[in-house]
């Protein structure tokens, strides 16, 4: 592993406008200014949180996809963001790991807002994602996610002495109102799972008049706040230590005293997933 360059962009959005929002991105990446490893974009950056995926869903590999592989090309970084996605006619708010040369892994949200009647329009995911990124396992997640500690757990491996994953990424469209939330959470799953966590989140007013005040953070395995930016639009690289991580993760291997879990879903759930694979 060697040091990792994460790039946190924290926008308002333009409600449910992908041309508008994809140009306006793509000029903020060029902002960045200096080479950097992962560029981490809100959750529904290309049209805010919308429930209205009957018109604004796409299908995998045109334009968002088609964006994200140009931005990935073009900068020579990973690039994570989630877009309202429609596969086999059912709707995913679908985060994508999109690398440059045109690798690309997908996540669903597994937890949907049922207090916004997320979880009436989309279908939640089956799975984590942990890819492999410049010799870090990354594993992105999606906005309500943070509150299960359960599912984004970090589990160590006895046979390969390694944890699941070296950097947890939250994508958001996190309320002001729950500002305290989100916040006391990145740092509880830094803490909890001895890993850096990046939380990205928007700025600015929805279509629906919920207020964002982004606090988009960058978090030390130990809980502290290494960056964290309120209320402006802001493109901030940090570089994460690779060394630090692993000299802390030897002197305090609580990962070693965790409880053992599996994680069990409805059988009809299952068998409907697999369907659609």
């Amino acid at each position: 592993m060697q040091d990792l360059k994460v790039t946190l962009i924290q926008s308002d959005l333009h409600w449910e406008d992908p041309t508008a929002n994809l140009a306006m991105f793509e000029e903020k990446i060029w902002q960045i200014g200096q080479q950097t490893d992962v560029i981490v974009l809100p959750e529904m950056f290309t049209t805010g949180f919308s429930m209205h995926a009957h018109r604004l869903a796409e299908m995998m590999n045109l334009r968002t996809f088609k964006w994200m592989r140009q931005m990935a090309d073009q900068t020579g970084a990973l690039i994570l963001g989630s877009f309202i996605a429609n596969v086999h006619d059912r709707h995913y708010n679908r985060l994508l790991w999109m690398e440059p040369g045109g690798n690309y892994k997908t996540y669903d949200k597994r937890h949907l807002f049922r207090m916004a009647e997320e979880n009436h329009v989309y279908t939640p995911g089956e799975s984590l994602l942990i890819g492999h990124w410049k010799g870090w396992r990354i594993c992105p997640l999606i906005c309500y996610d943070l509150r299960f500690p359960v599912w984004s757990r970090n589990r160590w491996n006895a046979s390969l002495k390694k944890l699941s994953y070296d950097l947890l990424v939250y994508v958001a469209n996190w309320p002001q109102v729950r500002a305290n939330a989100w916040d006391t959470l990145l740092r509880a799953r830094a803490i909890e799972n001895l890993s850096y966590t990046v939380g990205v989140n928007r700025v600015g007013i929805d279509g629906n008049g919920i207020e964002y005040n982004g606090q988009s953070s960058v978090i030390g395995f130990k809980g502290d706040a290494i960056f964290s930016v309120e209320g402006a639009e802001t493109v901030k690289t940090i570089e994460l230590s690779a060394n630090a991580l692993q000299a802390y993760r030897e002197r305090f291997p609580a990962y070693l005293d965790a409880d053992d879990f599996s994680i069990e879903m409805e059988v009809e759930e299952k068998d409907y997933l697999h369907g659609l694979s």
